[in-house]
């Protein structure tokens, strides 16, 4: 049996998401995970899918594996809310589902990341593989706070396919996410007993820009590669500086 489950965690994505939700709109379900969005992003979903569940945002690992209990089926492909796939991605991935094999459980694919309606080729940002399609009954994202990981046993098989990801559509968001995922890597660090490094904050960013910027030639992508790594490294800055703050302010986590 090929029939699949899609699953979207959503959040105020009135932007992309119909463009997500067209994209596959050919799956057998289409299951949401709303975290109480205020904008029209509901709206535009019902025109799509009538599976939706509403559920207070902790971080990214703890709703995407809650949302497998409430699928029906046992193949899984999740998609972001800013993401979408090509015309033909329906075809392949149902056939990857009928020829895999008990050695394969999940299947990576290539992200092409835009930037202000631009494909970013370097910096590290491609081929950017994300495990997307997985058999929830070997499979579940890994514990990390951010940038979750699909873990299972076996083989990491191949889709002959890919996602286009409209990352940056306006430098808001990024700036609007910045806050957001440092925090969940600054919880990361302390979860890992990761100790405040002076020389971890200040070399880390400084090694962050110059591997995106020279050594993966991010410079080739103009100034939006420029932009990007300049952007990786105060990630890797602010979130050094949130892990100093829980560990001043004698926290668990930090501070929202």
């Amino acid at each position: 049996m090929n029939k699949i489950s899609i699953i979207i965690p959503t959040f105020n994505c009135e932007e992309t998401i119909e463009t997500t939700m067209k994209s596959v709109e050919w799956a057998d379900e289409i299951i949401i995970v709303d975290s109480f969005s205020t904008d029209n992003t509901l709206d535009i979903i019902k025109k799509y899918s009538g599976k939706i569940y509403q559920r207070k945002y902790i971080n990214p690992v703890d709703q995407k594996n809650w949302i497998l209990q409430h699928c029906n089926y046992q193949w899984i492909f999740q998609i972001d809310s800013d993401e979408h796939l090509n015309s033909g991605a329906e075809k392949i991935i149902r056939r990857t589902i009928l020829q895999s094999n008990d050695q394969v459980h999940c299947f990576k694919m290539p992200r092409k990341n835009y930037v202000l309606g631009k494909w970013v080729k370097y910096g590290g940002l491609y081929p950017d593989y994300q495990i997307r399609l997985f058999n929830k009954s070997f499979c579940q994202w890994d514990s990390r706070l951010v940038h979750e990981k699909i873990k299972g046993p076996g083989e990491v098989g191949a889709l002959d396919t890919y996602l286009l990801h409209d990352g940056m559509p306006h430098i808001k968001k990024q700036i609007s996410n910045l806050d957001r995922y440092t925090r969940y890597e600054a919880d990361e660090l302390q979860k890992n007993n990761i100790q405040f490094s002076f020389i971890k904050w200040i070399l880390g960013p400084l090694f962050i820009f110059l591997k995106r910027y020279i050594y993966l030639q991010g410079f080739r992508d103009g100034w939006r590669g420029f932009f990007l790594a300049i952007f990786s490294s105060f990630y890797i800055f602010v979130s050094h500086v949130k892990l100093l703050e829980i560990k001043l302010l004698q926290l668990d986590r930090s501070p929202e």
